[in-house]
């Protein structure tokens, strides 16, 4: 790996510590220099602007979103759709406990955004990257006759998402323990609806 790779994978594993402790928008460069031990005008010949380095961390979180949610799982071979949809919820929790309680993509979430914002627009790619592949796999339950025929696909992604966003909800106001129980329960639920009955 060349020095200047080196450097840049240093600065982006700083912004993501960084983003992941403060959230995404509270990073500027001015911080960021500060905590990797560079120089102002050192990060802006990477970067060039503070919009240019967030754009940048969201690449570096969804590409480590894929390596540690989604690559050991795609490692396993599984006896069912269920239980590969577990594993998954799984390492996409321990993805969120691991930045103290926090998710990235989450916390840097606007409602209101211009059309040409790259930061949301990169969000929301890497954001439907993952509820893609959550539907797929509920697709591939439905054709192997695991899950109901005439289940809603994106009904289910949307449950799915939900009960994560509400385990995210009660555990910062301590309604959730840290085995994320209330969490569980729902997925149980919403797996006993999707079984095709035998």
């Amino acid at each position: 790996m060349s020095k200047g790779r080196v450097t840049r994978e240093h600065i982006l594993k700083t912004a993501f510590d960084l983003a992941s402790k403060d959230g995404l928008d509270s990073l500027t460069i001015g911080q960021l220099a500060k905590a990797s031990g560079m120089s102002k005008s050192g990060l802006f010949a990477h970067f060039n602007s503070k919009e240019n380095l967030q754009v940048s961390v969201l690449q570096y979180a969804g590409d480590y979103f894929a390596l540690h949610v989604i690559q050991p799982v795609r490692q396993i071979n599984f006896d069912s759709v269920e239980q590969k949809l577990r594993s998954l919820l799984t390492h996409w929790l321990a993805w969120n406990h691991s930045f103290q309680g926090r998710c990235m993509f989450i916390d840097a979430w606007k409602e209101r955004r211009h059309g040409d914002d790259s930061v949301q627009l990169e969000l929301d790619m890497i954001t439907r990257r993952w509820l893609d592949y959550l539907c797929r796999q509920v697709e591939k339950g439905k054709a192997s006759g695991e899950f109901r025929a005439n289940l809603d696909t994106w009904q289910s992604v949307f449950r799915l998402y939900g009960a994560y966003l509400s385990s995210q909800l009660f555990h910062s106001l301590a309604l959730e323990d840290d085995e994320s129980r209330r969490f569980w329960q729902e997925v149980e639920a919403i797996f006993t609806e999707w079984r095709a009955t035998k």
